[in-house]
């Protein structure tokens, strides 16, 4: 599902843990490094809180993004990419931004709109991917 937010949000099929493990894999499958894990639990319960499994992946292929933050260096705070997965009470859950909220976020032009679509189509793929996997 999508939105005027700019986010799409997919739903997985298995368990949060496997679906972290299976982004993580499909991004590694598609050439990409996954740069960081933020486990926004964990941080929760160090604080003191609570919060349902969520976890964002940040990950990308400097050859793509360089180009998008060469035409304006504010893309820059959006990349790299990111996926959240996160369990709502019914289902494990990935989303993500789409190129044409960055695009209008940051008034790239064509060359840069090119790039975000690459970038939206790769990040689709993995979330499908995560999503689909099964045990």
């Amino acid at each position: 599902m999508s939105d005027d937010s700019g986010l799409v949000t997919i739903t997985g099929h298995q368990d949060f843990g496997k679906t972290v493990d299976d982004v993580c894999a499909a991004v590694a499958a598609m050439g990409y490094h996954v740069f960081a894990q933020v486990d926004h639990t964990d941080n929760a319960v160090r604080a003191g809180r609570e919060l349902p499994p969520t976890t964002l992946v940040l990950f990308g292929e400097p050859t793509v993004g360089t180009d998008l933050i060469a035409e304006r260096r504010t893309e820059a705070i959006d990349l790299p990419s990111k996926i959240l997965v996160w369990q709502d009470a019914d289902a494990v859950r990935l989303t993500y931004n789409t190129a044409d909220w960055l695009v209008r976020r940051h008034g790239v032009e064509r060359e840069g709109a090119a790039a975000a679509q690459v970038l939206e189509e790769t990040t689709e793929k993995i979330c499908r991917q995560a999503a689909s996997a099964r045990p």
